[in-house]
């Protein structure tokens, strides 16, 4: 499946991306509650083209700005999540000052209704938007009415622990259990990144490593992984990976994603990766010595080879 078209400018959208049908919502991780939005979007005009529309940055991340980064997907990463789960266009429209000083109404005028002439829209039910996220899914109802917008209010999605939601996923990436924010997104959790140059001790023990900066993503659990990694060319290659901050080394300010990436002899550097935490092996802890350190670290690459079944 081709990749969806970005659109970020909603004042200047092509024609033959307009009249379409429309999610909408932060879309934060694309989970399967957001899939569910994305179909029912379909269902409803199968007859026209599917495309979500977004906010980036996240609402949060501008009204915020001094949050710790809590990111699922940043926005590569939700187009092509989007993309996979069927949309063809993403509106990502940048959310600043002028945005949030929209009122709903005109928010549902001139962006959904004039720029890009949505003829159906689909959302969860606590979708809210405009100045003070002033417009609910009832004012929507009312409005996308007058204007002739077919609307589809989609339904939670629930399994036997609960709604479906990319705030009980970040809290489960947070309490180190990646299988089961796997089982909520559909797909494994994944930081994707530059592999940026490092300190190159790993690679005097044997065991070379990508780095991958946090950046604006959530900060799951420290400790160490089993994880696969995608490179640029498509290849998935197996491998274990420490995130944290290195408390046995004399600690990091920040953490970081430190990936072995197993019978790999490439240079990575400047590479962009995407790196899926697949199982949490275990927690980050100080070591009495660089000895001992070495020694977890090979017990932690034979763990994860078993894990991963490489």
């Amino acid at each position: 499946m081709s990749a969806p078209v970005i659109v970020t400018d909603w004042r200047a959208v092509p024609p033959a991306l307009r009249g379409g049908t429309l999610a909408l919502g932060n879309l934060d991780g694309v989970h399967l509650g957001h899939a569910a939005v994305l179909a029912a979007a379909h269902q409803a005009r199968p007859d026209l083209a599917l495309g979500a529309l977004t906010f980036e940055p996240h609402p949060r991340e501008h009204f915020r700005p001094d949050d710790p980064p809590f990111r699922l997907t940043l926005l590569p990463a939700k187009a092509a999540a989007l993309g996979a789960a069927g949309a063809r266009v993403v509106v990502a429209l940048p959310f600043g000052p002028e945005l949030a000083a929209m009122s709903a109404r005109d928010f549902v005028a001139q962006v959904l209704h004039q720029a890009l002439d949505a003829k159906h829209l689909a959302c969860g039910p606590d979708f809210a938007f405009g100045h003070r996220r002033g417009g609910d899914v009832g004012f929507l109802r009312q409005i996308a009415e007058e204007l002739g917008i077919g609307l589809s209010i989609v339904p939670h999605v629930a399994d036997g622990e609960g709604t479906i939601s990319s705030t009980r996923i970040r809290r489960l990436l947070q309490d180190g259990y990646p299988e089961r924010a796997a089982a909520l997104l559909g797909r494994p959790f994944s930081i994707v990144g530059p592999v940026t140059h490092g300190d190159a001790r790993g690679r005097t023990i044997g065991f070379p490593t990508a780095n991958i900066p946090l950046g604006r993503h959530l900060e799951p659990a420290r400790g160490v992984y089993a994880v696969r990694a995608t490179l640029p060319d498509g290849r998935v290659v197996p491998g274990v990976a420490n995130l944290g901050r290195r408390p046995t080394l004399g600690g990091d300010p920040v953490s970081r994603l430190e990936a072995h990436l197993f019978d790999l002899a490439e240079d990575l550097y400047g590479q962009e990766l995407r790196v899926a935490l697949t199982a949490f092996i275990r927690e980050e802890r100080k070591f009495p010595d660089f000895p001992a350190l070495v020694a977890q670290i090979r017990a932690d690459a034979a763990t994860a080879r078993k894990l991963l079944g490489a």
